[in-house]
């Protein structure tokens, strides 16, 4: 089984010390975000965890100390560096504070194991097509010999989105195809896989794969191991992603971004802040009495019963996508 540390929240950047924490102890608990008194504990041992997931747009907290679970866990990492400001992502570094810091990661963990995520790209009259072709082009080019692929999606227009931003550009299909061709052929330029994640909008015309961001075959071939064929149910229509258990909650942010899925609106994450204990074996809060806790169904993916404690290959080798 996959755990995932940051399709809720940013762990990473936000919560290290309690993710940290969760990984020495062993195990991690989660609420379930529909019923809230029912928790599920999930064991944290190499021995049940086939790979970990990180997601994150901030990875210098974790630096110094991230070999505490690389070092025992296959792993894999996302880091998503965009072209706004903070006007669009106000708790997210600079552009080369961002570049350097993947740079950084990928040094410890192997560029074979880090994706750069270019995405959500969405338009307003600041962020234009010329902008996006021109800032993705100079990040391509300084992220190239670090990272594994680049995976991109279009904004989804959610209602919260719609609301907090109404700025947006609607983004029709001639803009997409315009935009889709300029990044499949700057990855070209620069030697990297480019693939699209959380659509049915075939690219491949520019070079650009389909395949879900979060397959066992990338996990696999990234850690050196392989999976067993398994269908990928992804999380939402055109998501082609292996299932993974979320360890964090939603609502807990505190990047703001003003396209942001995982809250409901930025001050209800500062809120929630407030009841974070990096002790407690849950992101927020502690046990109540009225909760269930139910131990996780964890079944390996691998092809075969190999020791979850065998170090994965770090080799800065990224293996073709096609």
């Amino acid at each position: 089984m996959i755990i995932n540390t940051g399709g809720r929240t940013d762990t990473v950047q936000y919560f290290t010390d309690w993710l940290l924490n969760r990984f020495a102890e062993g195990y991690a608990l989660s609420r379930n975000p529909l019923f809230p008194d029912k928790v599920t504990r999930w064991e944290l041992d190499p021995e049940v965890v086939d790979c970990v997931v990180f997601c994150s747009k901030n990875y210098r907290p974790i630096l110094p100390r991230i070999r505490e679970i690389t070092d025992r866990f296959r792993t894999y990492c996302f880091y998503t560096i965009t072209a706004y400001g903070r006007d669009v992502e106000p708790g997210v570094p600079s552009i080369d504070e961002s570049m350097e810091t993947l740079a950084e990661l990928a040094s410890i963990v192997g560029r074979g194991r880090v994706a750069w995520r270019y995405d959500p790209v969405l338009l307003t009259k600041t962020y234009t097509i010329e902008r996006h072709k021109e800032m993705f082009a100079r990040m391509a080019a300084r992220l190239a010999p670090h990272i594994d692929r680049c995976v991109f999606s279009f904004v989804e227009m959610y209602k919260k989105v719609e609301s907090n931003m109404p700025e947006l550009v609607p983004l029709n299909d001639a803009y997409r195809n315009e935009l889709a061709e300029s990044l499949g052929a700057t990855a070209a330029r620069f030697g990297f896989p480019i693939q699209t994640c959380g659509t049915d909008v075939d690219f491949s015309r520019f070079g650009i794969a389909s395949s879900g961001c979060m397959t066992l075959d990338i996990l696999g071939r990234a850690n050196g191991v392989t999976f067993r064929k398994l269908k990928h149910k992804g999380i939402r229509a055109g998501c082609r992603c292996i299932e993974t258990h979320d360890i964090g909650a939603y609502d807990t942010c505190l990047n703001g971004c003003k396209y942001c899925y995982a809250n409901q609106n930025p001050r209800k994450a500062f809120e929630n802040f407030r009841y974070h204990d990096p002790k407690s074996p849950l992101l927020l809060g502690h046990l109540k009495p009225g909760d269930t806790v139910t131990p996780g169904t964890q079944k390996s993916f691998l092809t075969s019963p190999l020791s979850a404690r065998k170090k994965a290959s770090s080799s800065s080798d990224h293996p073709d996508l096609f």
